[in-house]
């Protein structure tokens, strides 16, 4: 592995602007580990013995971001570069934040602090790589390791012990035994932890491609009490001939599936978070509305009604905001939908279904869809796909025929209603409603003379 690491110029610029006033400097932590791996770091951290007086008389523009922590934001155009002086943190008395930080003019001090080898590297060209605790050897052995003693790292800060997860989930890297060993025993300190730091570490790891580390994360007890759901899911096996995964090991092929799908990777990132986690959740209430025949077939009868309300309860246990809750309960409650397609015209049950979830989330649904089939039986998949693709083209032929599937195109107004003789109130949604029934079923009705006709004859 090659220790020569183009730095962009600003960076460059910081680094040797602080060495010019006597100070040493280099890049670090997860910018340095990404470069070596030929990745496009995120953001550019640097690290220095410089203390923030001195980086802020340095530079014309910085901002005090952190700076009881040691960290100034020095702005080079619109783009900001923290920079961070070295470090020894305190006591962490509430297993996530130091009681304060001590400057040191060591560079080794202020690495090991720092979580696992390979993010626990340092670099300036004058100098070369930094390397104290084998981070290159883990890199290439594609190993998450603790810096120093395991135990110690997360005890210091109980997130790190989502966070080695999520990093083997995103570089596809193994935890090493000693690590995993120090994870389960310190698991429970995820309690006092945050929901909102939780729910990044949880989303960053159903968004990597290897999601199946989720069950890394229940076998070390971490989802014990962030996320006790997946742990039933997992212990939930599924004896019928749908099926040919456990309840879990299904939700983790089903998000494998959907990554594949179009309709992700053209979704906007808020967009993403809301399929991976309505797959996630989308048969979370199996282990709770389970029955079994007496010849053991299994059956899970209103698990998507179920499966919504624990899809609820788990967003608003995350902090999520009420957009992403509201459009992941209706995607979960509708994702058997293409089941309940009988004899009805596929346009109006298409049009109905587009009424109760939006009809902007449509793409969402199928998308979800899609990955459920292929984590079920191969055996349906053909079945599943053309009732898929019976839904697809309905909904493309209502979108093309402009065909209202709301109150928003509805011909009819509240105004047409006051000019009618009526007072707003709960009439008015009696009767819109209805009028919205009318046209779900027969389009073609949704013209201001026939609906005002109606209005007029029914009431």
């Amino acid at each position: 592995m090659a220790f020569r690491l183009e730095l962009p110029e600003d960076v460059k610029t910081i680094i040797e602007t602080l060495a010019a006033d006597g100070f040493e400097a280099y890049a670090v932590g997860g910018c340095v580990r990404d470069a070596l791996l030929h990745r496009e770091p995120n953001d550019w951290d640097i690290t220095t013995s410089a203390m923030p007086t001195d980086v802020k008389r340095l530079f014309r523009r910085t901002v005090d971001t952190g700076i009881e922590h040691g960290t100034v934001t020095v702005m080079i155009g619109s783009v900001g570069y923290e920079v961070t002086t070295y470090r020894i943190d305190g006591e962490y008395e509430d297993c996530r934040h130091p009681n304060g930080v001590t400057f040191t003019k060591s560079l080794s001090e202020d690495l090991l602090r720092r979580d696992f080898t390979i993010n626990a590297m340092a670099y300036n060209d004058k100098n070369g790589l930094v390397d104290l605790y084998h981070g290159t050897d883990d890199l290439q052995n594609r190993i998450i390791r603790c810096v120093g003693d395991p135990i110690e790292r997360f005890t210091e800060d109980a997130l790190r012990v989502f966070r080695a997860v999520r990093f083997a989930a995103q570089l596809g890297f193994t935890i090493e035994p000693a690590t995993k060993d120090a994870m389960k025993a310190l698991a429970p300190n995820l309690n006092k932890v945050s929901a909102e730091r939780i729910r990044e570490e949880l989303s960053k790891l159903l968004a990597s491609n290897h999601p199946e580390e989720l069950i890394t994360a229940s076998e070390c007890g971490l989802t014990a009490f962030w996320l006790p759901e997946f742990d039933r899911m997992l212990a939930t096996p599924q004896e019928n001939i749908h099926h040919v995964y456990d309840v879990g090991n299904h939700t983790i092929a089903a998000l494998k599936a959907l990554h594949q799908t179009e309709e992700y990777h053209e979704a906007s990132e808020k967009e993403r978070t809301i399929l991976n986690y309505t797959v996630l959740l989308h048969d979370s209430a199996k282990p709770v509305v389970k029955t079994c025949d007496e010849d053991g077939t299994a059956h899970f009868y209103g698990h998507q009604k179920h499966s919504a309300t624990l899809a609820v309860e788990l967003l608003k246990r995350l902090k999520f905001d009420n957009e992403t809750i509201d459009v992941s309960e209706k995607l979960v409650r509708n994702h058997d939908s293409r089941f309940q397609l009988k004899d009805e015209d596929v346009c109006t049950f298409v049009r109905k279904l587009m009424n109760r979830i939006g009809a902007e989330n449509m793409r969402l649904l199928f998308a979800v869809q899609k990955a459920d089939i292929e984590a079920q039986n191969p055996l349906f998949f053909e079945d599943g796909m053309s009732r898929l693709r019976r839904m697809e083209e309905a909904y493309e032929e209502v979108v093309e025929r402009k065909q209202c599937v709301c109150l928003k195109t509805l011909a009819v107004k509240g105004a047409d209603l006051i000019a009618l003789g009526y007072h707003p109130g709960p009439e008015f949604g009696e009767i819109l409603n209805g009028l919205l029934t009318d046209v779900l079923e027969n389009p073609e009705h949704n013209t201001r003379e026939y609906l005002l006709s109606k209005i007029t004859r029914d009431n």
